[in-house]
C-alpha cells in the first residue's frame, strides 16, 4: 500500500510551528487521505450560508462539527449536530455550534465548522493508536461509539501490524461474533477493516510524533469501512529509544557471562555467614571447573584459592565478576572490572534503585556503558548455569541438570523456582536473577537461550519490562524455535492513564501485555504454579499434529470438569465421528457414554482403560488425549499408571506419538501413580482436573504460535 509521507510531514510541521499538540479535523483528514484511510465527503464552512451550500453539495443528511485546536472533545462542548437534513437546518446548526463552542471555551480559536457526510448503517468500531512507555507504538481495535466506553472491549498489537496481526484483531475482541453477522445482520468487510488497521499502524510507526489517534466511530459494512471522526494527538518530544546492543554483541557477551572460563568473586570471604563466603562455597562445591579468583583487600588466600586485592592484579583473563560487597564500594570496583575488560558483572548487592538510590544505579550503568561491561542486577541472588556446574549465587547449590531455563525479577520467586525444581526433579539449564534490571533483562536472556543447545524451554517471571518492544521482537523470533512462558506480575490496573483519546484512556497496562504476548507467541502463566508446571510439562509432551482433543474418563464428574478446563484453556474437544463413536462403544458398558468425553464408568477393569486409550492413540483423527482416572479396587492407581505407560510406549514403538495428560482422583495412592506417569512422559496430577489441561493447553498455544498446527 502506497503512502504520501511528504504530505503528512508537511501537516505535522505546520502543527509544530504553531505550537499545537493536536491536529484540527481538516488536518486529520489530510493525514488520512495521505495513507488511504477512507473518510466521508466533507468540507469546512466559515459562515452559515457557506455551511448550507456545502451541506447541499455533499447531500443530506450531514453531520456538523466545530473545528478548533483547543476543543478536542467536540461532543462535550456541544460542538456536534447530527442528522442535519436541509439547508435551513444547516444554518441553524452552524449558529448553535459556534455559540456552544464560545460558551465552552471563550478563548478557543475557531477555524470553522466541518460539514461531513452522515454515514448510515453498519457496525460502529474504533481503530486507534497509543504510545506505551514499555512497548512504544500500538494499534488498537474494538467496538466503537459509546460501546467502547462502556464495554472496554478492545485489543492491541505492536505497530506496524502485519496483515495477519490486523485480521487477528477482528477476532481478538469479545464481540467478534457481531462482526461476523448475528441474527440476520450482515458480516462486515473484514478486508477493508483489517486494511484500515494496517494503514493506521503504518502511519504511527512512520511518524513517532503521533502519540495518540482515534478513528471513532468507523462505520463497517459489508461493502467497506469509513472513519466518521478522526482525532490525532501529537508529542514532538517523544522519549528516545533505549540503546540496545545488536544480536551478535549480546550473544558474544552473554556467552562469556553464562559460560565463563574464569571468574572473580569481589568480596570473597573465608568467614561463614558472609555472602562472599557462600558464593565461593557454591562455586567450589558445585563443581565449577573454571578458574576462580577471590578478590579481597587484605587476604592472600581464601578457601584454597590465591586472593588478589583487585581484579586488575589477576594475571589471566576474566570473563565475569560476581560482586559481594556493600553498595557504596561497587562503583569503584566496577570501574576496575571495566579496565580489566571483563565481559559481565553480577551485582548481588542491594541498596540501589529499589531503595530510591537512582543516582547510584545510574552511575553503575554509565560505568558499564563506558567500558562495555554488561550488568546483571543489582539486587539479585546471582545465577546458575548447570551444564558448566556453575552456581554463581549465595543461594543453595543446584545440581539437577536439564533443559529448562528460568529467570525471575524477584529473589523470593527465584527461591521458589529453585525449591520447586528440586522437589519436582525438574532439570534446569539455568536459573537467573534479574533484580533491578539496570542493564541485562529478559530479552538478553532470550537471545542467549535461543542459541544455547542446553536449553529447550524458557520461563520468566517479571514485574515489568524495561523495553517491552525489544522483548516482543526477540520473543517473536525465539518462540518459533523454543517455548517461552512468562508470568507477568501486577495484573491489576492502577487506574487509566491520562490521555486525550479514547484509545489512550482504554490502554490498560495488563491488556497491552496480554495482547503483545499473544502477538509474540509467548505463553502467559497466570500464577507461579502455572509458570513452574508449564516449564516442567511442555518439554515432556510431544507436539500435537492437530487440534482434536478427546477425554477418556472413568468418572462422569471428572469428565465435566475436564471439559470445562478445555474451554478455559482454548482446547478444541473433537466432535466424535459416528464410526469412531461406535468403535469406542465396543469397549465400554451399555450404561457408559461414548461421544466426547468418553465415559467408561468407574467399575471397569484395566483392559477397558487399555483398549480405549489404545484406540484414541491409534486413530489419526485424534491429536491429544486427556485421561480422567477414578480410584477403584478393580483398577488400582499403580495398575492404571503402569498400564498407561505400557500403551503409550507400545504406540511410540509404532511411530505414534501424541500428547497425553492425566488427572487422578482418589486416595493418597494416586500421588505415587501420578509421579510414576510423569516420570514416563505423561504429565499427571493428583486431585486436579485444571492443571493437566492447562499444561496441555500451554503446549497447544506454543504449537499454534510457532505455526506447527493451524490456529483455531
Amino acid at each position: 500500500m502506497s503512502h504520501d509521507k511528504n504530505a503528512v510531514r508537511k501537516i505535522l510541521d505546520q502543527a509544530k510551528a504553531a505550537g499545537r499538540e493536536a491536529l484540527t479535523a481538516p488536518e486529520a483528514r489530510g493525514v488520512c487521505e495521505a495513507y488511504g484511510i477512507t473518510i466521508p465527503k466533507e468540507g469546512v464552512a466559515h459562515s452559515a450560508d457557506e455551511a448550507a451550500k456545502l451541506a447541499s453539495s455533499i447531500g443530506f443528511p450531514v453531520v456538523m462539527k466545530i473545528v478548533s485546536p483547543q476543543i478536542l472533545h467536540k461532543t462535550e462542548a456541544g460542538g456536534v449536530v447530527v442528522g442535519v437534513k436541509s439547508a435551513e437546518h444547516a444554518k441553524e446548526a452552524y449558529a448553535t455550534i459556534l455559540a456552544n463552542a464560545r460558551k465552552y471555551d471563550a478563548k478557543a480559536e475557531i477555524l470553522g465548522v466541518q460539514i461531513q457526510q452522515m454515514l448510515m448503517g453498519g457496525q460502529e468500531v474504533i481503530i486507534g493508536a497509543v504510545t506505551d512507555p514499555a512497548f512504544g507504538k500500538l494499534v488498537a481495535f474494538g467496538l466503537g461509539g459509546v460501546l467502547v466506553e462502556v464495554l472496554k472491549d478492545i485489543t492491541f498489537r505492536l505497530a506496524p501490524a502485519s496483515s495477519e496481526d490486523a485480521l487477528s484483531m477482528l477476532d481478538g475482541i469479545q464481540a467478534a461474533e457481531i462482526l461476523r453477522g448475528v441474527r440476520g445482520g450482515k458480516p462486515v468487510d473484514r478486508a477493508a477493516l483489517s486494511g484500515m488497521i494496517e494503514r493506521v499502524s503504518a502511519l504511527i510507526a512512520d511518524f513517532p510524533e503521533i502519540s495518540e489517534m482515534d478513528l471513532n466511530p468507523v462505520f463497517a459494512t459489508e461493502r467497506g469501512a469509513t472513519a466518521a471522526d478522526v482525532r490525532i494527538v501529537l508529542n514532538f518530544n517523544p522519549a528516545p529509544p533505549r540503546d540496545r546492543p545488536n544480536q551478535a554483541a549480546i550473544v558474544e557477551k552473554m556467552n562469556r557471562i553464562m559460560k565463563p572460563k574464569a571468574l572473580a568473586v569481589i568480596g570473597a570471604s573465608a568467614e561463614n555467614g558472609k555472602i562472599g563466603n557462600s558464593v565461593m562455597k557454591n562455586l567450589i562445591n558445585g563443581g565449577y571447573k573454571g578458574e576462580i579468583y577471590p578478590i579481597h583487600p587484605s587476604a592472600t588466600e581464601i578457601m584454597g584459592k590465591k586472593a588478589y586485592k583487585s581484579v586488575k592484579d589477576v594475571p589471566g583473563a576474566i570473563d565475569v565478576a560476581v560482586f559481594a560487597i556493600p553498595a557504596k564500594f561497587v562503583a569503584q570496583a566496577l570501574t576496575e572490572v571495566g579496565e580489566k575488560k571483563i565481559a559481565g558483572a553480577i551485582l548481588i548487592p542491594s541498596g540501589f534503585a529499589e531503595t530510591g538510590n537512582m543516582a547510584g544505579q545510574t552511575e553503575l550503568v554509565e560505568i558499564g556503558r563506558k567500558y562495555g561491561v554488561r550488568l546483571m542486577g543489582p539486587n539479585i541472588y546471582g545465577f546458575y548455569y548447570t551444564p558448566s556446574n556453575l552456581c554463581a549465587t549465595f543461594c543453595t547449590a543446584y545440581d539437577v541438570k536439564g533443559h529448562a531455563a528460568l529467570s525471575s525479577q524477584s529473589g523470593g520467586i527465584g527461591m521458589a523456582i529453585i525449591g520447586f525444581s528440586r522437589s519436582a526433579k525438574m532439570g534446569v539449564s539455568a536459573i537467573v536473577g534479574l533484580g533491578n534490571k539496570s542493564d541485562i533483562d529478559e530479552d538478553d536472556l532470550l537471545t542467549f537461550f535461543e542459541q544455547d543447545d542446553n536449553t529447550t524451554i524458557i520461563a520468566q517471571h517479571c514485574e515489568d519490562l524495561k523495553d517491552g518492544r525489544s522483548f516482543a521482537e526477540v520473543a517473536k523470533r525465539v518462540s518459533k524455535k523454543k517455548p517461552i512462558v512468562v508470568l507477568k506480575a501486577g495484573r491489576t490496573s492502577m487506574g487509566a492513564r491520562a490521555a486525550s483519546s479514547h484509545t489512550g484512556a482504554l490502554a490498560g497496562n495488563d491488556k497491552i501485555y496480554e495482547d503483545v504476548f499473544k502477538q509474540s507467541g509467548v505463553i502467559r502463566a497466570r500464577s507461579l504454579r502455572d509458570l513452574l508446571e508449564f516449564a516442567r510439562g511442555i518439554p515432556v509432551l510431544p507436539t500435537p499434529k492437530g487440534n482434536n482433543v478427546v477425554i477418556i474418563t472413568g468418572a462422569g464428574g471428572s469428565g465435566v470438569l475436564l471439559s470445562d478446563a478445555c474451554v478455559d484453556n482454548g482446547l478444541s474437544l473433537m466432535a466424535m465421528p459416528a464410526d469412531l463413536d461406535a468403535a469406542f462403544r465396543k469397549f465400554i458398558p451399555p450404561f457408559g457414554a461414548a461421544g466426547n468425553p468418553v465415559d467408561i464408568t468407574g467399575g471397569e477393569p484395566p483392559t477397558t482403560y487399555q483398549n480405549t486409550v489404545r484406540l484414541g492413540l491409534q486413530d489419526p483423527r485424534i491429536h491429544a488425549l486427556i485421561l480422567g482416572y477414578w480410584h477403584t479396587i478393580i483398577t488400582p492407581p499403580m495398575v492404571f499408571a503402569k498400564l498407561m505407560v505400557e500403551v503409550v510406549a507400545e504406540m511410540r514403538a509404532k511411530g505414534i506419538e501424541k500428547p497425553v495428560v492425566a488427572s487422578l482422583a482418589g486416595d493418597v495412592e494416586v500421588e505415587e501413580a501420578a509421579e510414576y506417569l510423569y516420570q514416563h512422559g505423561i504429565p499427571a496430577y493428583a486431585y486436579s482436573t485444571e492443571i493437566p489441561v492447562a499444561v496441555l493447553g500451554a503446549k497447544y498455544k506454543w504449537a499454534r504460535g510457532a505455526g506447527l498446527i493451524p490456529k483455531e
